[in-house]
């Protein structure tokens, strides 16, 4: 770890006493893969210092649902607001979510002087994340092979579509790029009908994940005593790796996967089931769960069924079609999600179906600690998703304000690249910051 710089209490967004205390990550990254990586790192304790271009900031800033208030906003430094348009009376949700806790600087990497910026830096730093098409930050002059040369210790973390290696690296992608090419998309949606887009960004937040892993794998080697290395994470590949059992299925039985709808391929009962004002999830499925289910439900009988009282027999299709299902419907048809929950939900796997207003307001996600609250003055009180990993030494802390453009900028030059006021002036006079 490179702590010299990046250590003093006094550096702004910095939690203190993280698990990633006095790792360093520069996010040159945009939209949502690389900066939800870098969210999770900065949630985690490292100092993440937010990279955009000055001419043109990450895009997401302009993306709903927008903070909005009367006031003068702004930042440090001539530091802009963050919500559409760059405006201070507003300031992006979408963007706050995923840029909590990092330090805004701006760097115009197209100035020889940028590039300078850049790599005094990167001398300092541990991590660099990037989510740009390969072959970017190359034509830029601050690729992989050109910053490691200036701090051996460095770890790269590379996102992109398909990866930095192949005959389709240097393909434009997005997350349903992702979807489409790495085989989700076809396998998501209900029989007989077209393939449907799982209904969130997965392409995105899987490389997220992975992004994440592989860093701090490679951090941990360079604490080891190891060099820096390239973290090259490709959203196909990360959906590819989601697929569960597709895979072995064709690889094995030959058999292709296509969309199930709500049922698990072979998994039975585990599946969404009507009742009396929703739908209930219910995955009573191996021979105990279903032994318990059938005499909390008031039918032991039902459970002793030679069609039915193996699991094997159960996932049968036509068995399932006409024992199984239709016992099940007699049990929650009458009931309330509530009453199903109060029934049987300690007991076997039984959950009512959800919305997310449901899920915010649920006692349990405040237990949790799930949604938590940024405070942005005179925008008011962001409440976006908590940190799921809780650590019981060193624990997250998520609950903290986006950077607005370039707000940090003076600060984090002084403290971590020692640049006089003078030179940052000048810098900024020339548009470079």
């Amino acid at each position: 770890m490179n702590t010299p710089m990046n250590t003093t209490p006094q550096t702004p967004g910095r939690p203190g006493g993280g698990a990633l205390d006095g790792i360093l990550v520069l996010d040159l990254s945009r939209v949502l893969a690389g900066p939800y990586a870098a969210q999770i790192l900065a949630d985690m304790g490292a100092t993440v210092v937010k990279i955009e271009n000055p001419e043109d900031p990450d895009v997401s800033r302009g993306f709903p649902p927008y903070l909005t208030a009367d006031g003068d906003g702004g930042g440090e430094g001539g530091g802009r607001g963050g919500g559409a348009g760059g405006g201070a009376q507003e300031f992006s949700g979408y963007y706050g979510q995923y840029n909590r806790g990092k330090l805004g600087l701006t760097i115009n990497l197209a100035h020889e002087e940028g590039k300078q910026v850049l790599k005094d830096l990167v001398a300092e730093a541990d991590v660099l994340l990037e989510n740009f098409r390969p072959g970017t930050m190359e034509k830029l002059g601050v690729g992989y092979d050109v910053l490691r040369e200036i701090n051996p210790k460095l770890v790269y973390t590379a996102i992109s579509g398909y990866g930095h290696t192949g005959s389709r690296s240097r393909r434009p992608a997005f997350d349903s790029t992702a979807q489409a090419a790495g085989g989700l998309w076809s396998m998501n949606g209900f029989p007989g009908m077209p393939p449907v887009r799982v209904g969130v960004t997965i392409g995105d937040l899987s490389a997220s994940l992975f992004s994440v892993i592989g860093t701090l794998a490679a951090i941990r080697h360079v604490e080891h005593g190891g060099d820096g290395q390239k973290v090259d994470v490709a959203q196909v590949d990360s959906i590819i790796a989601l697929t569960e059992t597709a895979v072995v299925d064709y690889t094995v039985d030959g058999k292709t996967a296509g969309p199930a709808g709500n049922e698990h391929a072979w998994v039975r009962p585990y599946e969404l089931f009507d009742c009396a004002d929703g739908q209930v999830f219910f995955g009573g499925y191996t021979d105990k769960l279903w032994r318990v289910s059938c005499e909390l439900f008031g039918t032991p009988e039902a459970a002793k069924d030679p069609e039915t009282d193996t699991m094997r027999k159960r996932f049968d299709k036509d068995v399932y079609e006409k024992k199984v299902r239709p016992l099940i419907a007699t049990w929650f048809r009458d009931r309330t999600r509530a009453e199903l929950e109060e029934l049987a939900g300690d007991v076997v796997p039984l959950t009512a179906l959800r919305t997310i207003a449901d899920v915010v307001e649920d006692p349990g996600t405040a237990e949790r600690d799930m949604v938590v609250e940024a405070d942005y003055g005179e925008l008011g009180r962001l409440r976006m998703f908590g940190q799921p990993i809780k650590l019981s030494g060193t624990p997250a802390d998520p609950a903290r304000p986006a950077n607005r453009v370039g707000e940090h900028t003076d600060r984090v030059l002084a403290d971590l690249a020692g640049y006089t006021p003078e030179q940052i002036a000048a810098l900024r006079d020339r548009g470079t910051v």
